[in-house]
């Protein structure tokens, strides 16, 4: 049975702090790095908004720049980025052959159409004609089908020529996690040599915050970094808008066509642990750490801890339990990015391996870590469900 060594060739990213993974590392390897924050437009919850971005960098056509809501342009953007860095993008031999895998969530809602429905509803009992009368003629065909979820992957194949096969998962944070530890597992088995793999997650429109809000999740009230949110108004999760896709090829292909490598991707676990009861979740926190295989001597990981308060306590308290890990919570400095936080975290696991120096910490209380690591954590607690871990070395 093949085993391929699964490494990391092309990184893209976007977030409230900029763009590209250079610019990623000047900011968070520079201690005392401050967060980029909107608190008034959707008060009383603050966001960490996309900065301002020349969609045509990476997206040439206008034609294409408008048929994409936000997130599939923000996704098409970020993947055009990671093609970029690995020198795929323009290639049609590497392109056409290039598996993609894809986390998205399911678009934004036409808000004015929804209000609308609700309205009427107030006045009507036949709610059933009424959503009918709705469908049929409030809703455009293109606005439709501009909702479906994989679009994102199919703008990808559009405009950057990726055509090899295609999958899209849907699952919030899960859906991050199971992208990347499929993609991985394609490689390590031979179905593929190299994959573009990740997500995207548009924050600033008003129903992707309802989400979250139904079940209370929110955080209320002044911000707050990530470890410091227990306690406070509302559920603790402060969302942002981002990206993060990366390329994963097998050693072989990669230093076949002489490309750099970041670093290599090593096991990847996932798991659904119960949320009821106490100390269901940490145990389970436990048992992906164990399955992982952790190395001796002081580990770096970079949290994808969303800050709501059950998960986010039960993934400190597991990380805690091994005084080894110094652990920093990338969304204290952008915001819960949904489907594109593993990918992201799997990111700057990279690059601090790449670049041969750990992170300071993110926010007050968190562990030093000093020297050139030579393995990263990667976490991905959900703030409502799935949990997922990788591990990030050095090549060899």
């Amino acid at each position: 049975m093949a085993n391929r060594d699964v490494v990391i060739t092309g990184i893209g990213l976007v977030s409230s702090l900029g763009e590209g993974g250079g610019a990623h590392w000047d900011k968070l390897s520079t201690a005392g790095a401050t967060p980029v924050i909107d608190a008034e437009r959707f008060s009383p919850y603050t966001i960490h908004p996309l900065p301002g971005i020349d969609w045509g960098l990476q997206i040439a056509k206008r034609g294409d720049q408008r048929q994409m809501e936000t997130w599939q342009r923000l996704g098409t953007y970020t993947a055009g980025m990671a093609l970029d860095d690995a020198g795929i993008k323009g290639n049609d031999d590497l392109s056409t052959t290039m598996d993609m895998v894809v986390a998205a969530g399911g678009g934004e809602r036409d808000e004015s159409v929804d209000a609308g429905v609700l309205d009427a509803s107030n006045t009507r009992s036949d709610r059933g004609v009424l959503l009918n009368e709705k469908l049929t003629t409030e809703l455009r065909p293109t606005l439709f089908l501009a909702q479906l979820s994989n679009l994102l992957a199919g703008n990808i194949s559009i405009v950057h020529k990726v055509t090899g096969s295609s999958r899209t998962f849907m699952g919030e944070e899960g859906a991050g996690v199971s992208a990347i530890e499929t993609a991985a597992a394609r490689i390590r088995s031979g179905q593929s040599t190299h994959v573009l793999v990740g997500g995207a997650f548009q924050t600033e429109h008003s129903d992707m915050l309802l989400g979250y809000e139904l079940a209370g999740y929110l955080h209320r009230g002044p911000w707050k970094p990530v470890w410091q949110r227990q306690g406070s108004e509302g559920g603790g999760v402060v969302t942002g808008s981002g990206g993060a896709f990366l390329v994963l090829e097998s050693r072989e292909h990669a230093e076949a066509r002489g490309q750099k490598i970041y670093a290599q991707l090593g096991p990847v676990v996932s798991g659904r642990a119960r949320r009821r009861g106490n100390g269901s979740l940490e145990e389970g926190l436990a048992e992906l750490l164990a399955k992982v295989e952790l190395p001796q001597g002081n580990l770096l990981a970079i949290s994808g801890a969303s800050g709501a308060h059950a998960a986010t306590a039960a993934e400190k308290a597991a990380l805690d339990a091994n005084p080894a890990i110094a652990a920093r919570a990338l969304s204290s400095l952008t915001g819960h990015m949904k489907e594109a936080q593993f990918p992201f975290a799997v990111a700057l696991a990279a690059l601090a391996i790449d670049n041969g120096a750990g992170y300071p910490a993110f926010e007050t209380g968190e562990k030093e870590f000093a020297g050139a690591p030579r393995n990263v954590l990667a976490t991905a607690v959900g703030y409502h469900q799935f949990e997922g871990v990788a591990l990030v070395s050095a090549p060899r």
